[in-house]
């Protein structure tokens, strides 16, 4: 298969559209479509903090709908739908902005991207296993002996990383990098977790290049294993970035 994974995308819709040019995709019926067939994956959080998110889950679901696309949710998605299913959540760390983008519209509007956001949500698994198994795509990666597994704790570690339960002083979560201790044969390509460049370890790769922070979009091209970065339109936030020895 060939495919071209896009990490975390965030709202930021004008770099998706650049990026996806750069990756030889054309937008002539409205979303972008490759002339020799290849397709699109997210990594997931599709929306938050960034300044498009409604247009961001419409063009997606577009192309996971009647293009052959693949997406797998983030932390930021499993928030955004239990936002939707009218759950109890802070609307907080770039859930508002989404939140306002809906409240500007009418009732009908909301609802027709409610209905959009959960039908991808639901019929979208947990993490994708592609290439006869040779390719993973998760939004936080996942460790090898929880791949063919799904239950609470293979979720958390997909949505959130390998979290520790401490916390940064600016709320954010302490994680641990399992990228070094995985060794399975699957190729692991994931975001979540802000890098200033794509960074390989191993048989992984985490494409989020921080984007809303100013950072770049990364795509991620399979089976060719290079990638593709386009520069962000946002103030860059160094503080946002995570960095490993």
């Amino acid at each position: 298969m060939k495919i071209d994974i896009i990490g975390d995308i965030h709202g930021c819709f004008s770099e998706f559209k650049n990026l996806s040019r750069e990756l030889g995709y054309s937008w002539q019926n409205g979303v972008p479509i490759h002339k020799e067939g290849r397709v699109l994956g997210f990594v997931g959080d599709l929306t938050d903090r960034g300044p498009q998110s409604l247009t961001v889950i419409k063009t997606v679901w577009t192309l996971w709908k009647h293009h052959g696309a693949y997406y797998v949710p983030g932390n930021h998605c499993n928030k955004l739908y239990r936002y939707f299913l009218g759950r109890n959540v802070q609307v907080t760390h770039g859930l508002e902005t989404t939140a306002a983008e809906l409240k500007s519209l009418s009732s009908k509007e909301e609802n027709h991207y409610k209905r959009m956001f959960i039908e991808l949500y639901e019929g979208s698994p947990l993490y994708q296993t592609l290439d006869d198994g040779k390719l993973i795509i998760a939004h936080a990666g996942i460790k090898e002996d929880y791949i063919g597994k799904v239950n609470k704790s293979v979720k958390t570690f997909v949505l959130y990383g390998d979290i520790t339960g401490e916390f940064f002083p600016d709320g954010r979560p302490v994680r641990r990098d399992w990228a070094k201790k995985y060794h399975g044969k699957p190729f692991i390509v994931y975001g979540h977790t802000p890098v200033n460049e794509p960074r390989t370890v191993g048989r992984t790769i985490n494409i989020d290049t921080g984007c809303v922070f100013g950072g770049k979009l990364t795509a991620f091209r399979y089976p060719e294993k290079e990638t593709i970065s386009v520069p962000s339109s946002m103030p860059y936030i160094p503080e946002k970035f995570a960095y490993f020895s």
